[in-house]
């Protein structure tokens, strides 16, 4: 008996505990809670989509771009070594002169010494009479020879330094030309292809610098000429003028008798 009471009151106590959780869940939160757990997962895991896809994408980019390195090349990875000279001769100063300024810097004293390193005779500042006098020089007859001088020493120098120039970038311009025919990708053609064009107008530019320094010479030539002209003109109307005056002078000076001569009588 008694252990039926103390089964019953079990039971009973059971019930009882069984019956008050049943009281509090909610069937209806417990859903809603369940669904906003799910489209939070469901976000989630869109995020997580989304994040692979730009991976994916920026690692398809990442794969374009090294098979465009492959095929066309690195162009910071591309050193040519005609590079640097070609930039030197850019930068290099010119030698030739302006007109302006040959004709700034003559001296007639180094006409008058001037001889081409041997090839004319000096003719000197001073020279002696027959009687052994020594007579200096006049300078201005000479200002034109010295202007003619410095424009043909000019020409000198420019052809000089043009033609070394020539040569070197020649020679730049045929190993250019043959790394270009061994050029492997199209950033190395594309840079040797640009090379090659600077180096042929630095070729070219050598050709102007000698027609340069040539027109000042010619043109010094003909400034030249034209001053001797003038200087021929000049004097032939001052000995016009002298003759006619002192034609005039004889005239005033000796008459002639327009009276008949009268002979004596016996």
């Amino acid at each position: 008996m008694k252990k039926f009471i103390t089964l019953t009151l079990a039971i009973i106590g059971i019930a009882t505990s069984a019956r008050a959780q049943w009281i509090v869940f909610d069937p209806t939160l417990q859903t809603q809670s369940i669904l906003n757990t799910a489209q939070e997962i469901a976000k989630y895991i869109e995020m997580i989509n989304n994040q692979v896809q730009q991976i994916q994408t920026l690692t398809d980019q990442l794969n374009e771009f090294k098979h465009y390195e492959e095929l066309f090349g690195d162009p910071k990875a591309v050193l040519l070594s005609t590079v640097q000279p070609l930039v030197n001769d850019l930068r290099k100063t010119e030698v030739g002169q302006t007109l302006t300024t040959l004709e700034t810097t003559v001296n007639a004293a180094e006409a008058m010494l001037y001889d081409a390193g041997g090839l004319f005779h000096r003719v000197g500042t001073t020279f002696k009479t027959p009687n052994g006098t020594t007579v200096m020089r006049l300078e201005a007859p000479y200002l034109p020879v010295a202007a003619a001088q410095k424009t043909t020493d000019n020409f000198l120098s420019v052809s000089t330094d043009a033609t070394a120039r020539r040569i070197a970038l020649k020679g730049q311009i045929a190993a250019t030309t043959d790394a270009l025919k061994s050029a492997t990708t199209d950033a190395e053609v594309q840079k040797l292809t640009g090379v090659l064009i600077g180096l042929s107008s630095a070729l070219n530019n050598t050709d102007y610098e000698i027609h340069q320094a040539t027109a000042s010479a010619i043109v010094q030539d003909i400034a030249n000429r034209n001053e001797m002209q003038r200087q021929i003109e000049a004097k032939k109307e001052q000995q016009h003028a002298e003759f006619t005056e002192a034609v005039q002078k004889y005239g005033q000076t000796f008459r002639l008798m327009d009276a008949p001569t009268v002979f004596p009588t016996r």
